[in-house]
């Protein structure tokens, strides 16, 4: 599946702080999958810019299809 594709698998997600000073970032989806992502800080840093990065990137795609119509 690549980034670009639909999806209607549903799933849940949690992020936090472990108590071994990791960030966790839970997925828990449809079918009993649970995927527990362990992360040191500054790697959790990096993630979160690259969603920063990316919510930029689509905010400005949007504004640019509107712009279109």
């Amino acid at each position: 599946m690549g980034i670009n594709k639909q999806s209607d698998i549903s799933a849940d997600i949690q992020i936090g702080p472990t108590d071994q000073g990791m960030v966790r970032i839970y997925i828990e989806a449809e079918g009993g999958i649970e995927l527990p992502l362990d992360f040191d800080p500054d790697e959790a840093e990096d993630i979160a810019e690259e969603l920063r990065a990316a919510a930029e990137a689509a905010r400005q795609m949007g504004e640019t299809r509107g712009k279109r119509r």
